[in-house]
C-alpha cells in the first residue's frame, strides 16, 4: 500500500509517499534525485515488515524550497523526523545522508532515532575528490552553495557521527563510488557501532543501480540490531563486516 502525503514546515513544503507497515524507515535520496529513487526499495522494505516514508528533499522534485545549505536540510529531516512514530531509521543517500547526520546533532531529535544507514558517503570524505566528483557528474554548477557547505562541514559532521549514540551502517558502492576506505575508516575510528557493507555492482547510486539488494541489506541490518521481525527475503548477499 502506497500514500502520498505532505508535510508543511512553514518555509516549505515537502512531498512524501508512505509504503508498508511495521516499524518506520525514513529514505532521504541524494542531490539532484527524488523520492521515486527510493520506490523499489520501499517495496521489498514492506514485503520484510518495515514502513517506509520517502520524500523529496527541498528543491528537489515536488517539494518547494531551495536547497542551499546543509543546516536547511537537515531541519527539514527534524521535522520528517518528527512527523513520524518514534523511534524512526533514517537511510540516506549521499547529500540525504550527510542532512541525516546534521540533523542527529540535536538531541531531541536523536532521541526519536534508532538506527542510520549512510548510503556511499560518510561524514569527512576529502573535499577536493568529493568535487572532482560532482564536477564530472554536473552537480556542482546546479547546487553551488549547497557544496560548499557540505563539503565545509565535514570536521562537524565527523564530529556528530562519533558522538551519537545509534548503530550506523555503511553501505558502500563498488565502481565510481568517490567513498575511499580511507574515508570510512575515519568514520569507524571516531564511531563505536559502525558496521560497514561493499556492493561491488553499485555505483554512488546504490538505490537507483542495485534497489533489491539494498533493501535487503538494510532489512536484515535492521533485524541484527533487533528492528523488526526477520525479512521475509532472507536479506541475502549480505557482506557485513
Amino acid at each position: 500500500m502506497r500514500t502520498e502525503i505532505s508535510l508543511d514546515l512553514g518555509e516549505v513544503t515537502l512531498r512524501g509517499t508512505v509504503t508498508g507497515a511495521g516499524p518506520t524507515v525514513l529514505l532521504l535520496h541524494a542531490g539532484g534525485e527524488r523520492r521515486e529513487v527510493w520506490t523499489p526499495v520501499a517495496a521489498v522494505l514492506a514485503r520484510n515488515g518495515f514502513r517506509s516514508v520517502a520524500f523529496d528533499l527541498r528543491g528537489h522534485g515536488d517539494s518547494s524550497g531551495r536547497a542551499t545549505t546543509l543546516r536547511a536540510l537537515a531541519d527539514d529531516v527534524a521535522g520528517m523526523i518528527a512527523s513520524q512514530p518514534a523511534p524512526v531509521v533514517l537511510v540516506g543517500a549521499s547529500v540525504g545522508g550527510l542532512a541525516a547526520i546534521a540533523a542527529l546533532a540535536d538531541p531531541a531529535v536523536a532521541a526519536r532515532a534508532s538506527g542510520l544507514v549512510l548510503v556511499d558517503v560518510v561524514p569527512d570524505l576529502e573535499p577536493g575528490r568529493a568535487r572532482s566528483w560532482l564536477d564530472f557528474h554536473g552537480l556542482t554548477g546546479r547546487y553551488a552553495r549547497l557544496v560548499d557547505d557540505v563539503l565545509g562541514s565535514g570536521p562537524a559532521l565527523l564530529a556528530t557521527a562519533g558522538v551519537v549514540d545509534l548503530p550506523i551502517l555503511v553501505v558502500h558502492g563498488g565502481q565510481g563510488s568517490p567513498l575511499r576506505d580511507a574515508d570510512v575508516g575515519r568514520l569507524r575510528a571516531a564511531g563505536r557501532q559502525v558496521t560497514v557493507v561493499r556492493v561491488p555492482s553499485a555505483g554512488h547510486l546504490v538505490a537507483r543501480d542495485a534497489p533489491e539488494h539494498l533493501a535487503d541489506l538494510v532489512s536484515g541490518w535492521l533485524c541484527g540490531i533487533g528492528h523488526g521481525a526477520v525479512p521475509a527475503s532472507g536479506g541475502g548477499g549480505q557482506d557485513l563486516r
